[in-house]
């Protein structure tokens, strides 16, 4: 494989490990699918020829791969994956990748057409479709870990406006793990570096600790403290500055997946 190519997928791989885990729902079936996409352009690296974008270039192959594949799911390996799994099957086909695209990953709309091989308008139509279809299928209480307060303000509204109930905001760690404590979220979202030098990430793990599979979107101005390569890593990661279309589509994302049963009709 030539140089350029490997610096390349180097550089974007954990980009494309985010969006396999995010599209999945399962970071072992992600990891699996990005490793197939490697071992494909390892054979053939036609995805990169003439292409000016490498990290275009890289999810196209991870769809050739995926679309090859039939786009399954792996095996549940809990009552929740079930649960999602099943959510999934009644979404519209190719909306999902549609969002992941645009709304975590930044692809606009041309690019998007490229990766998937659809019209622009068929790639924006899907985009609308997965937003509608998933800010409908669940609702819940949603715990804010951030210490900016303007930043706090932002989400919240926005998070409300979904239709969700925020439970708090905490500033710091302790503050996290008590309010959490308090009112069990069914998800939260997190900055990682907060008011007093605590740890977000700390914070999380802490909860974590108390409650079972709870998910969270993690909001940040330091995406490389996350995607290490190490285990285990947030499906759903947001750069600072945000968009609001980010927000909604990981808060919806992962309350889609990983629905429980305290959420809310």
């Amino acid at each position: 494989m030539p140089a350029d190519i490997s610096g390349a997928i180097g550089a974007n791989l954990p980009y494309l490990r985010r969006y396999a885990r995010a599209l999945t729902g399962n970071q072992t079936t992600g990891d699996n699918y990005a490793a197939a996409t490697l071992e494909a352009i390892l054979t053939d690296t036609a995805p990169f020829e003439g292409q000016t974008d490498p990290k275009l270039a890289l999810f196209h192959a991870f769809h050739l791969v995926w679309a090859s594949a039939g786009a399954p799911l792996g095996e549940p390996d809990s009552s929740l994956s079930a649960r999602a799994q099943d959510h999934l099957a009644k979404l519209t086909p190719n909306t999902r990748e549609a969002l992941l695209l645009h709304s975590i990953e930044g692809f606009r709309i041309e690019e998007i057409a490229a990766i998937m091989q659809l019209e622009a308008k068929e790639a924006e139509e899907l985009i609308e479709i997965a937003i509608r279809e998933m800010q409908a299928s669940v609702a819940g209480k949603v715990m804010i870990i951030e210490d900016e307060a303007i930043i706090a303000m932002d989400i919240r509204a926005i998070v409300e406006e979904m239709g969700h109930k925020v439970t708090g905001v905490a500033r710091t760690r302790a503050e996290a793990v008590a309010l959490a404590g308090t009112e069990r979220p069914d998800l939260i979202l997190a900055d990682i570096q907060l008011a007093d030098n605590s740890s977000g990430i700390d914070a999380v793990n802490d909860i974590l600790g108390q409650f079972d599979a709870l998910p969270v979107v993690f909001i940040t101005a330091f995406p490389e403290r996350l995607l290490t390569g190490e285990r285990p890593e947030p499906a759903f990661l947001i750069t600072k500055p945000y968009t609001e279309t980010q927000v909604q589509s990981a808060v919806s994302q992962a309350m889609f997946f990983s629905s429980t049963e305290t959420l809310m009709a």
